[in-house]
């Protein structure tokens, strides 16, 4: 018989995903059921383990997937068959999102629970948009309100005469479709017609949006804007900070929507730095890192390091590899050898600094023909033995180079890379609804997975003004093989180039 397992009300946050807490993030990683609502961001699904069973539970225009009773139903069930359950809701579990109503079902039914607070979309979402809902030189109170409510309706739970008499700020949540009855209903109870007043739509998120006017104007300003839920909106004074605070849409790459194709594992590189300037990242790996078909090949290498000259690396990756056998088979970097090091271009020369490997040999341009050259400038390497240690399929371009200056080489694959088609958190049907500004890639076999999965020429003719972004020559092949053009090719060939790339481009000044 299992023992009962427990239940977790946890607050997701407004959207921004940095907006989780600790202890939130902390239960994701060890849950075995996850129940996610509409609002909550989908990219926090991946915290969760493999093995975790992920549902959703969400709602949109009052459409519920699974009714209350029997989500309320679902979770109880699932405690008592033992297993870990995290109830991920949008913003608090407290606050407007009928986590108090989940808690009493499982209180009565004698399961254990336990709710982890979140970060409100009330207090978040006019920080985002530069509005402080306190302020010494404005007000010192604020009035929260739910604009579910027919404010004109005669039975009205809501005191709009009072809140109209309440000085301070006032935050609307959920009242999109009755902003202008609320607005009007404030002033006839004494609000001034010219309140500052603002509506944020999908506020913390890259698709932001914000708009201001006053209580006599914001219908008109919302439908003229096409702001449509979710929102919260904020009526007072305060409003009028936004112009100076507006630190959030202020980001240089606020709005561009780019796709990160790295392995999961690896995508953070870039897609935090791009997150912090504003981007709105949609990470969809396609390719996963695996031990390549034969193994026995880098052991065999790892055995005869003393007679190499030359170790050459081709990517990250395959120093990564690499040194993860090396320090299976030894425990003193010593045992490298004296064979002096290469690298084809920055990226991987920065991989091996933080071994405290230092370089030898590493060319201008981050091309395999490059490297061959490099050799050629540095020394003569005819009847030099060297390890080129690099993923299973690759260019064959530098071997054949390498051996036409004389040079005696070994290819040894140290992984290969797989198709990574996983997608718990619905990111690819994501883009193929919404498209992107930027499709970034940093390998050919990147390029090669995505357009096997996505058909790269049909997804850009769908949508025409997504652009393509490579890290280098290398990677421009691939795309170039499709019959595409890459609009961006980083002239420093690493993350922190393809980002500056990135910045670069927003900040030409479009014609017309």
């Amino acid at each position: 018989m299992h023992a009962k397992g427990m239940v977790y009300l946890v607050g997701a946050g407004p959207g921004d995903t940095g907006l989780l807490t600790l202890r939130g993030a902390e239960l994701l990683r060890r849950a075995d059921v996850v129940v996610y609502d509409a609002l909550v961001n989908p990219d926090l699904l991946t915290l969760a383990p493999a093995s975790a069973e992920i549902i959703y539970g969400g709602k949109r225009g009052g459409n519920h997937v699974i009714p209350q009773a029997e989500l309320n139903q679902l979770l109880i069930q699932k405690a008592r068959a033992g297993q870990t359950v995290v109830r991920l809701k949008g913003g608090d579990p407290y606050v407007f999102g009928r986590g108090g109503e989940e808690a009493e079902q499982l209180a009565e039914a004698g399961i254990g629970f336990e709710v982890v607070p979140g970060v409100s979309s009330f207090v978040a979402v006019p920080n985002y948009a530069g509005v402080p809902l306190t302020h010494r030189g404005f007000c010192s109170r604020l009035t929260l309100i739910t604009g579910h409510e027919d404010p004109s309706k005669e039975a009205a739970t809501i005191d709009w005469e009072q809140v109209a008499k309440t000085p301070g700020t006032k935050v609307i949540m959920m009242g999109t479709d009755r902003i202008g009855d609320i607005a009007r209903m404030l002033i006839e109870h004494g609000m001034l017609a010219s309140t500052p007043a603002a509506m944020v739509r999908w506020g913390t998120t890259a698709r932001q949006k914000s708009v201001e006017g006053t209580l006599a104007t914001i219908r008109q300003v919302a439908e003229n804007e096409k702001i449509g839920p979710p929102t919260v909106a904020v009526i007072g004074d305060v409003v009028k900070l936004r112009n100076k605070l507006n630190w959030y849409e202020q980001r240089p790459l606020f709005g561009q929507r780019i796709v990160v194709t790295r392995a999961r594992e690896q995508a953070p590189a870039l897609a935090q730095p791009l997150r912090d300037l504003g981007a709105e990242v949609i990470e969809i790996p396609t390719i996963r890192i695996d031990r390549p078909t034969n193994p026995q090949d880098v052991v065999d290498a790892l055995l005869s390091l003393n007679s190499y000259d030359w170790l050459v690396f081709t990517s990250p990756n395959g120093v990564t590899k690499f040194f993860e056998y090396f320090f299976k088979q030894f425990h003193d970097m010593r045992d490298l050898g004296g064979a002096r090091i290469a690298a084809v271009g920055p990226a991987t020369a920065n991989k091996l600094k933080q071994l405290h490997l230092q370089v030898d040999l590493m060319p201008d341009e981050a091309v395999a023909a490059s490297l061959a050259e490099a050799f050629a400038e540095y020394e003569s390497i005819e009847n030099l033995k060297i390890c080129l240690l690099r993923a299973e399929v690759a260019n064959p371009e530098l071997p054949k180079a390498l051996e036409a200056l004389g040079a005696i080489v070994d290819d040894v694959a140290c992984y290969r890379t797989t198709p990574e088609s996983e997608d718990r958190a619905g990111v690819a049907a994501r883009l193929l609804e919404t498209g992107a500004e930027w499709v970034t890639f940093t390998s050919g076999s990147t390029v090669e997975h995505f357009h096997t999965r996505f058909n790269l020429p049909a997804l850009i003719a769908k949508f025409p003004g997504m652009k393509l972004a490579s890290i280098g020559p290398e990677t421009s092949k691939a795309v170039l093989a499709l019959g595409l053009q890459p609009a961006l090719e980083a002239k420093e060939h690493t993350m922190e180039g393809l980002v500056a790339g990135l910045l670069a481009a927003r900040q030409v000044p479009r014609v017309g």
